[in-house]
Formats: structure tokens, sequence, C-alpha cells
């Protein structure tokens, strides 16, 4: 491949126009490495955490905050990671993040208790927060066209198919236990590779940053992370904790934490300030609309991995590799579909999107028919046809997901639209884990894991139909 993504005119430090460095293949490879990372390690800990219990006697509760930790500090400081890098330069932070990933990755292997990996793991979420956004914002600012409608289609299918291969490698790192590491080398193998990828960013990806720099919003900023803060911990920890009344009051402060949060950032742009989430980027339909369906799609997303880990493990009694390698089918059907996305795209515009919905939910209702057909010769084998149908549906939903929000998104606002698409991304995986995993854990004991796995499938079958209809009124034409 010899072919160069072009880097528009840029503003120098002194204000001056001038022609920026190109971003080859090897920086699109670069910021695809440091996307995959922290996308795969929101995940890859699943399939260790019996293992994670057993070694450190962490306890249910703890154990779901080994698993929730990193996703909330990566969702609720994304958007001020988006914002920093507009301010302070996209590769800066793309390094400063990589570097910090290592770091924090090293600790969680190294843990010497299970209340010192909780704490790695937020720090972890945080370092992939500087990361994430500013791999969207690099390939939105630095290359357009269908250059960057490829760039974009690649990273949709990175996004997925890292969340599969997360549990797939993470069974096979536990089960190989090298060295004697066991769960431990799931985060030491994140070192080695996230120090590559801050090596080659300064080598191969080029600076960009917005031509005018914004301060923090600082009340913008506390309003956010408390809003999600008060929605996530209780949804997540509740039921190990047994549902005591400061879950039920974060819960109930969520809607007024939220609402304050809109009117600040309504108030905020109306007086000319920057806010922290510029509530006019939903005036664009693509990114409005294209955000209405991430929703449901990544919440469906995060919650189906979660409890398929959990049924292979303690319902099926599946060793960690067996439990990875079940879901192959859906990475390979992802990846197939991902790989003919931008040809469909082409084709067929936004309504390969719809197309993905149907065959996704035709995959799901097959799953269900499975399970409730025969449980007791329920295994991987008889999975394989509705995984792999979903599998393909969904890399048709996410592969152009991405083109679509951020088609119209002007280049200097590319941190910050960037940041607003990955926040809700990883806030609805998050969601997903939260909602459809704990309803599967509370309600399993009583309905058995047969029908506890149907209930789950029928709920994201209806998040299938959302996204079906929510896509028609799409433009039929995707930049």
């Amino acid at each position: 491949m010899t072919q160069q993504l072009t880097l528009p005119r840029t503003t120098s430090t002194a204000g001056r126009a001038t022609d920026a460095p190109t971003l080859g293949v090897a920086g699109l490879v670069t910021v695809l490495l440091g996307a995959f990372l922290p996308m795969l390690d929101f995940f890859i800990v699943n399939v260790a955490l019996p293992t994670i219990d057993h070694d450190l006697a962490a306890g249910p509760a703890v154990l779901e905050l080994v698993a929730a930790g990193y996703g909330i500090a990566f969702a609720v400081l994304l958007v001020l990671g988006g914002r920093l890098g507009d301010a302070l330069g996209r590769r800066r932070l793309f390094v400063a993040g990589a570097a910090l990933f290592a770091v924090t990755s090293l600790a969680c292997g190294l843990a010497p208790t299970a209340w010192t990996l909780v704490a790695a793991r937020v720090a972890q979420g945080a370092s992939a927060a500087l990361l994430l956004p500013q791999v969207l914002a690099t390939i939105t600012a630095a290359s357009s066209g269908s250059q960057r409608a490829r760039a974009l289609g690649i990273y949709g299918a990175v996004g997925g198919i890292s969340v599969v291969i997360g549990q797939v490698l993470g069974g096979m790192m536990v089960a190989a236990d090298l060295f004697g590491s066991g769960w431990r080398a799931v985060f030491l193998l994140n070192v080695p590779f996230a120090l590559l990828t801050a090596v080659l960013a300064v080598r191969f990806v080029p600076e960009t940053r917005a031509s005018r720099a914004a301060g923090v919003d600082v009340p913008g900023t506390v309003l956010l992370t408390a809003s999600l803060l008060s929605l996530f911990v209780p949804l997540m920890e509740g039921r190990a904790v047994g549902w005591p009344l400061w879950t039920w009051l974060l819960l109930g402060l969520f809607p007024l934490l939220a609402a304050a949060f809109l009117t600040v950032e309504r108030r905020a742009e109306r007086m000319g300030r920057t806010p922290l989430v510029p509530l006019s980027l939903l005036h664009i339909p693509e990114m409005r609309r294209g955000l209405g369906i991430a929703l449901p799609y990544f919440t469906g997303f995060g919650g189906f991995m979660f409890v398929v880990a959990i049924l292979l493990q303690h319902g099926l009694r599946l060793g960690p590799v067996a439990a990875g390698w079940a879901l192959v089918p859906m990475a390979a059907g992802y990846f197939a579909a991902s790989l003919s996305g931008p040809r469909l795209v082409g084709r067929f515009g936004s309504r390969v999107i719809t197309a993905g919905a149907v065959v996704q939910g035709i995959g799901l209702v097959t799953l269900l028919a499975t399970v409730l057909a025969d449980w007791t010769h329920f295994s991987p084998l008889r999975m394989l046809p509705g995984v792999a149908l979903a599998g393909i549906g969904q890399g048709l939903v996410g592969t152009p997901l991405f083109r679509v929000v951020l088609s119209k998104v002007p280049a200097e606002r590319a941190g910050v639209g960037s940041g607003v698409l990955a926040t809700t991304q990883q806030s609805s995986l998050a969601l997903g884990v939260a909602t459809l995993g704990t309803l599967f854990l509370a309600v399993s004991p009583t309905m058995g894991f047969a029908h506890a796995l149907a209930l789950v499938l029928a709920l994201q079958f209806g998040g299938s139909v959302i996204i079906a209809v929510l896509s028609l009124r799409l433009p039929r034409s995707v930049a």
C-alpha cells in the first residue's frame, strides 16, 4: 500500500498557515493500534474474573468494580480527553495516553490486592480516555473524502473486533499461565504494545490541533462526571451490595444532574463560551441521528458480550479458553462484514445499517430459539449459527456508523465531536453491562440460565428493531 492520507492546511502556533505533513499508512496503523488497546481492555478482563476472584479473594462487589472501574473512568473522561487534544495537540495527548496506558497496565498486572487492582483499573481507564479521542480526531482532522471514509470504516471494524478478540485472547492468556502469571498476563500484555504505539506515534503521526484553543469547561466537566457516576456506580454495584439506600439516592440524582449539565452547557454556548459538549453539534442531523443509533447498538453489544462470558463459564462450565473460542464465529462474522462494509456503503449508503440491524435481529432470534429448544444440549457448536449471524449484523451496523456520525463535523471541532461519539460508545457499552448484565445475574438464580439468557436476547432484539427504524431516518447517502 502506498496510498497516503493528506492533511489539510493547519495553523501553526504563530498563527501562520502551514502545509502539515501527511498521515501515511504507518500513521494510520499506529492510531488504530492506539484505538485497539483500550477497547480490547474493556472486555478482556471478563473471562479472567473467576481467576482473579480465586487469587485475590475479591468477592462479588469488588470483582464488579474491577470490571466496572475501568469503564466508568473511561466513559466520564472521554470528552475532556478530546477537548485537551484540541487545545494541546492530539499527537501529544495520544503519546501521553499510550505511555500512561502502559504504566497503568503494568500496575494492574502487578497489583498485590483486589483493591489495588481496582485503583489501577480506574487509572487505566483514565489513561485510555486521553488516548482514544485523539484517534478519531486525528483521522477526522487529517483526512477527507474517500480516504477519511476508508479510515473511519476501518476504525469501526477495529472497535467491534477488539471487543470479541478481547474475550478470546483473555481466555487464552489466563489458560496459558505464562511464567506462572495467570490472569496478570492479561494486563502485562498491554505494556510492550502501548510503549510501541507511543514510539511509533512520535515518528509517524502528525500533530493537529484546533485553530483556537478553548479552555477547560470546569462546571460542565464536573456535572458530566457526576451525572455518569450517579448512573453507573449504583447500576454496576447495586446488586452486589444488596441495593442499599445510597444506590437509590444516586439513581434519583441522575436526571437532576443530567438536566443541570444540559442547562449549563446550553447557557455557556449561548454566552459565547466553549462548553465541554457544544449542544449545537446535535443540530447536525448525521450526528444527532447517528448517536441515537449508537446508544441501543453499543448497549446491546456490551450487555451481550458480558452475559455470554458469564453464561459460558458459569452456566456451561467451560474453561476460559473454550469460553473465548466460542465467540470466534462472531468475530469472523463481524470481520467479514467490516471488510465488505465500505464497498456496500458506497453502493447502498446508510441502508447498510438497516440491513445490518435486520441480520443482527435474525441472529438473535436464531440464538433465542436454540436456547429455548434444548438447553440441556446447548453448546458453543449449537450457538454458532446465531452468534455468526449476529456478528455479521453488528459489523454491518458498526462499520458505517462512525462515518455517519462524523461525516459533517468541521475539522476544527474534530476533537470534541470524536469525544462525544467515543463517550456515547463507551458509556453505552458500560450501560449494557450494568443493565443487561445485572438483569441476567439477578434473574438467573430463579429463572435458570436458559430463560435468563432468553430474556436478555429478547431485549437486545428490541434494540435491533429500534436501530432498524432509526436508520431509516438517516440521509441515504453517506459522505
